[in-house]
């Protein structure tokens, strides 16, 4: 059985290797991704490290000079020009004399607030008055002779513990997302192609005619469907580990390494989910009545996946989820990169889910294969 399963995965692969737009397409995800994701994090690392000038209206600013340098010395200025933020802070006209007079002064933030474009910059503006606020108020405690830090009834010390690895836990999970999608689109043209693409040429039929069973079929076409999967996380891996390196990590004080330990782990902990990727697209395909109902089919499928990764990503109910098939996996990734101990429990339950994931889609799709509904098109 093992020679007959080999002689149709090396069928499969060259019939899918004959189609070089199909391979070439799922690839270019695994080659351009990383690239992508590289520029990206470059500009908002720019943006993080030396943030842009917030722009805004100060009505009254000559009632108000230290307060206006010392937003200024915050990139926060007064501006007239065509780019100021829709934002404008009123400085109450008695503001000299209330200062003057010890008295809390009156300044006023005119904003909308359901503006998400500007949510941010209100945010920053309030930080800032904030800061000034005990600025001053600690001067007024220091010129009657009262030591400020009787207002600290207690002194917060915080000792970050966390690596340089692990302090880009956002970047982490938007990396590893990428690598973790590689297996369902890296082979998703070819899934398509070699199920429902077979059955509108009519070799589907003509293989079944051999002295094959069903599921020896089914097998063949995943473990092929698989290896091409597995290729673009070797590529996506290798690019990444190139990608990755040129993005100026040190700007926030952390790093993301690629080594060849991590890229192992990957491979290793991505062969399960290839083959369930595999045996899942499969059996949409089979479903679909056509090439073009496959596609349909097979995109809103890659939904759930995609959800599960995400949810990783963004550590939501991460405490949940990271039982899960590919929520798992990608966690694991996201632990290791950071330097901690891998949750080998939640790895070992996922994986053996998944391949039974595996295992169920697979006999499905060789059922579905005994109807001639299904080899036909019907």
């Amino acid at each position: 059985m093992m020679k007959l399963l080999t002689v149709l995965f090396k069928k499969e692969v060259l019939d899918a290797g004959r189609d070089k737009r199909s391979v070439m397409a799922g690839l270019y995800y695994a080659i351009g991704s990383p690239i992508i994701m590289c520029v990206l994090f470059s500009i908002m690392l720019k943006q993080f490290a030396s943030p842009d000038e917030l722009k805004i209206t100060i009505n009254n600013a000559d009632a108000a000079p230290a307060l206006v340098q010392y937003l200024d010395s915050k990139e926060i200025i007064h501006s007239t020009d065509d780019d100021v933020k829709a934002i404008t802070l009123e400085i109450s006209a008695d503001y000299q004399d209330k200062m003057r007079e010890g008295r809390s002064a009156q300044v006023t933030i005119i904003a909308d607030k359901s503006n998400d474009k500007l949510r941010k910059s209100i945010t920053e503006l309030e930080r800032a008055l904030m800061r000034y606020n005990s600025e001053v108020a600690s001067l007024r405690l220091l010129t009657r002779g009262i030591d400020p830090t009787v207002m600290q009834a207690v002194n917060v010390q915080v000792q970050d513990q966390a690596t340089p690895e692990s302090k880009g836990g956002m970047f982490l999970g938007i990396a590893t997302l990428s690598i973790v999608l590689t297996l369902f689109y890296a082979a998703m043209n070819l899934a398509i192609d070699t199920s429902a693409g077979e059955r509108e040429r009519n070799s589907l039929a003509l293989l079944l005619s051999h002295p094959l069973s069903s599921m020896q079929v089914v097998l063949a076409k995943s473990a092929a469907i698989a290896a091409f999967s597995m290729l673009g996380l070797a590529i996506i891996l290798v690019v990444s580990k190139f990608a990755y390196a040129l993005v100026p990590w040190q700007q926030l004080g952390f790093s993301v390494n690629i080594g060849f330990d991590f890229m192992l782990l990957c491979m290793v902990i991505g062969l399960p989910i290839a083959l369930m990727s595999a045996s899942l697209q499969v059996f949409v395909s089979f479903m679909a009545k056509s090439f073009k109902e496959a596609q349909t089919y097979v995109t809103m499928v890659l939904f759930v996946p995609m959800g599960l990764s995400m949810v990783t990503t963004y550590d939501i109910a991460t405490e949940y989820v990271q039982w899960l098939p590919i929520a798992a996996q990608q966690h694991a990734m996201i632990e290791f990169i950071k330097g901690n101990a891998l949750p080998w429990p939640q790895l070992f339950i996922s994986t053996l889910v998944t391949l039974a994931l595996f295992g169920l889609f697979s006999w499905l799709s060789s059922r579905m294969l005994k109807s001639e509904k299904v080899v036909f098109g019907l």
